[in-house]
């Protein structure tokens, strides 16, 4: 049996699992959050009105996370459907020449967006994807997909939008009294998470083109698949005739660009100060005003908005429920037990592996990088200062941990997957191979970590 064809096998028994057994992310919140006051109870030993408490009081301790991370994909779908950057996906769409090169060009894109913005990332991938399905390219249209898919598999968590390592260096997070402030040249900026993004993004340029069916079980795209893919197109300008003085404004270009040329100023005097963090803050301040400048209207802007809006919705509905978990964790034993497993069973050495594949499996039933780090976080950080290993190699054990398993979790894919017109299986077989070398390879580098 070709290997596809047993990866595509066992990648469709792993599909009608989780279809069957795991239930949407805001009941898998909830029946967390039923464990955690569980635990709470009984190894915290705290009384049940307690732990309510705790949880009541924790509710909204995330806000300010919440927004920024909805901020996040707010802003990277909007920059991703703008004219300019649609105009520049669209060409880069026309270069390659054969089916491999257009996988190519797609998997370095996805990994390579990811790394400046997972929003972009996410949008911009699927743009890419339908403009070479437009284009006959000749390529498989799943493996095309899945290619697209890449970036939030593969690099996304070791990039400038690194939710968990961007969190800790941003003043006032809510681990700041525990850990301080740790910044990213301590772990997105550090040696080695770029070589190994650089050897991640190097193994898969080679590997993803040479998993292209041979040309007779080539899938390409279905006229009726490309047709009914939605197109962003910034609303018309009403005839002369009708443009009032507020339809001018709205659909003026100086609008836009003097929000735009404020924001780069900010950024100039920002850079030019002595002390310049990149912070989620910063990232979000910037992406906004590129989101705004590379619209050719405030019309254009609110439109592409209301569409980006519609991404945010498991933002806004889980990050509550994982804040009341943090509530009870900080509030009772719970972190202090919780830390003393991860102790008992790792050393120094052991314990950036250890959190690696800890993540990820909490991963594949919580696909947040966001959200579970509030309740990971805690215990994870505080068993790493009891084996003596520092806070930024743990988070950025933690943050790859938590990219492992997104690329055979269908959670991030589905704006990716709705614009494609495909389900999750239809991409999951070649998602499961690109799991099984991404995996092992980045395991072997956390256990040959350097002290």
């Amino acid at each position: 049996m070709p290997i596809h064809a047993a990866f595509s096998r066992a990648a469709t028994r792993l599909t009608e699992w989780t279809q069957r057994w795991v239930p949407g992310t805001f009941t898998i919140a909830w029946l967390l959050t039923l464990i955690v006051l569980v635990l709470g109870m009984t190894v915290g030993r705290a009384s049940f009105i307690r732990c309510i408490e705790a949880w009541g009081d924790g509710f909204w301790e995330l806000l300010p996370f919440s927004m920024q991370m909805a901020l996040i994909m707010f802003t990277g779908a909007i920059v991703a459907v703008s004219p300019p950057v649609r105009r520049a996906l669209a060409w880069l769409a026309s270069r390659p020449r054969t089916p491999r090169q257009s996988v190519l060009l797609v998997a370095l894109s996805s990994m390579l967006l990811a790394l400046l913005h997972w929003g972009i990332s996410v949008v911009g991938s699927a743009v890419l994807v339908r403009e070479m399905g437009r284009r006959r390219s000749g390529a498989d249209y799943r493996l095309l997909v899945a290619a697209a898919y890449l970036g939030m598999g593969t690099t996304w968590h070791a990039g400038l939008s690194a939710s968990a390592p961007l969190l800790v260096a941003t003043p006032g997070h809510f681990l700041e009294s525990q850990i301080g402030l740790i910044p990213m040249g301590e772990t997105v900026f550090a040696p080695f998470n770029l070589i190994l993004v650089a050897c991640v993004i190097l193994v898969f340029a080679v590997v993803t083109p040479l998993l292209h069916p041979a040309h007779k079980e080539t899938v390409e795209a279905t006229p009726a698949q490309l047709q009914a893919i939605h197109v962003f197109e910034p609303p018309p300008r009403p005839a002369a005739s009708r443009l009032t003085f507020a339809a001018r404004l709205e659909h003026s270009r100086w609008v836009n660009l003097s929000f735009g040329a404020l924001a780069l100023t900010w950024l100039a005097a920002y850079v030019a100060r002595e002390q310049h963090p990149v912070t989620l803050n910063a990232l979000n301040f910037v992406m906004m005003g590129l989101a705004i400048a590379l619209h050719p209207s405030p019309a254009s802007l609110v439109a592409a908005a209301e569409e980006a809006s519609g991404l945010l919705h498991g933002i806004i509905l889980q990050f509550p429920l994982y804040a009341g978990m943090y509530g009870i964790i900080r509030e009772t034993r719970l972190a202090e037990a919780l830390a003393g497993l991860f102790v008992a069973g790792a050393s120094a050495r052991t314990y950036p592996a250890i959190v690696y594949w800890y993540s990820g499996l909490v991963n594949y039933f919580v696909p947040s990088g966001g959200s579970k780090w509030a309740i990971e976080a805690p215990y994870i950080m505080e068993a790493g200062k009891r084996l003596g290993v520092p806070a930024a190699k743990v988070v950025t054990a933690y943050a790859w941990g938590d990219m492992m398993t997104d690329i055979i979790q269908p959670f991030w894919a589905i704006p990716l997957l709705a614009a494609a017109k495909l389900d999750f299986r239809d991409i999951l077989g070649f998602c499961m191979i690109l799991f099984c070398v991404y995996a092992p390879l980045v395991s072997l580098a956390f256990l040959l970590f350097p002290r």
